[in-house]
């Protein structure tokens, strides 16, 4: 594996690097890291081609400003694309999970040059819209407890995680899985609850689909640079309000990959996100859902996953 530092203007992006051939760039979600797509690394890479997994702004090595309003999905598409520049002449091909999977779609809309493909896990693709999926959500929820709502307050929910930043993540983890009970993502509970008052506590030892020392490597990481930057992207979720890109489609050839079990499905109340996980995709190759699989579909059903890309991969 070799490490690339690249730059986007001010911000610096680091970047995992691993196998040679055609690119792949992944781009991982919250709270994860490069480490996030360590079974698709190892399998692609394998399979000739050089697959790079980069720290999100506000993770890991990559630059983390204070100011919230940088981490709206355009600014964190243009990462994608500074990226993608320094590793192929040719357009790369983006795996995005969770926030990693919007800021995917969004940077085969903002930088179309650059994406040859786009496969999005667990989050699909939602048009881009002129109102803040803030104003959405706080319209949906009304006085109901919404984490990403619970999430807007700077500083609280960063101290909830860091007093037992171990035992936080884990939680969220496992709670947000396959193996949890369902409802993690959209309990009924009041406004001011927290979400790790929420969630399932999660059974001694490793976690089905994660090892301790996989656990190890994202605590060390959240301890070394902070949750803040993490939390920002939620935070910035009231400035994603992308006009100059309403009625935008993606162009280039998509697949959506999600868990049966994952609670994102029914974020908006009375639906299932994952009926129409094409939308606004004109080249849209197919979804997958995968029995059994919660939020983090990568971790937790790695051959189905890889299965899955596997074929897009071959379509494209």
């Amino acid at each position: 594996m070799d490490e690339l530092l690249v730059a986007n203007g001010d911000i610096t992006l680091r970047v995992e690097v691993t196998g040679d051939g055609p690119a792949i760039l992944c781009v991982h979600g919250w709270p994860e890291s490069p480490h996030s797509w360590r079974h698709q690394v190892a399998h692609f890479s394998e399979r000739g081609y050089r697959v790079a997994a980069m720290d999100v702004r506000g993770y890991g090595g990559s630059s983390a400003p204070p100011e919230i309003e940088r981490y709206t999905l355009k600014e964190l598409a243009s990462d994608v694309a500074a990226v993608a520049a320094a590793l192929d002449d040719e357009p790369v091909v983006l795996f995005g999970h969770d926030w990693g999977a919007p800021i995917a779609w969004h940077a085969a809309i903002r930088h179309r040059e650059r994406v040859r493909a786009v496969a999005g896990m667990s989050v699909p693709h939602l048009p881009p819209t002129p109102v803040s999926m803030t104003d959405i959500f706080d319209q949906l929820y009304a006085d109901r407890f919404f984490y990403i709502l619970s999430f807007q307050e700077p500083g609280r929910v960063e101290a909830e995680f860091a007093a037992d930043l171990p035992a936080a993540l884990k939680k969220v983890y496992f709670g947000l899985s396959g193996d949890a009970p369902p409802g993690g993502l959209t309990p009924d509970a009041p406004r001011d609850a927290t979400m790790l008052s929420l969630l399932p506590e999660p059974p001694e030892g490793p976690l089905s689909f994660m090892s301790d020392a996989d656990l190890d490597a994202y605590v060390a990481m959240f301890e070394r640079v902070g949750l803040t930057g993490a939390f920002n992207r939620y935070r910035a979720v009231g400035f994603d309000v992308d006009a100059d890109v309403v009625g935008a489609t993606v162009d280039r050839p998509t697949c959506f990959i999600g868990g049966e079990l994952d609670g994102v499905r029914h974020l908006l109340p009375g639906s299932d996100m994952f009926d129409d996980p094409g939308a606004g995709c004109t080249d849209f190759r197919g979804s997958t859902i995968v029995p059994g699989a919660g939020h983090w579909v990568q971790q937790e059903a790695p051959a189905e996953t890889n299965a899955a890309l596997d074929a897009f991969l071959a379509k494209i």
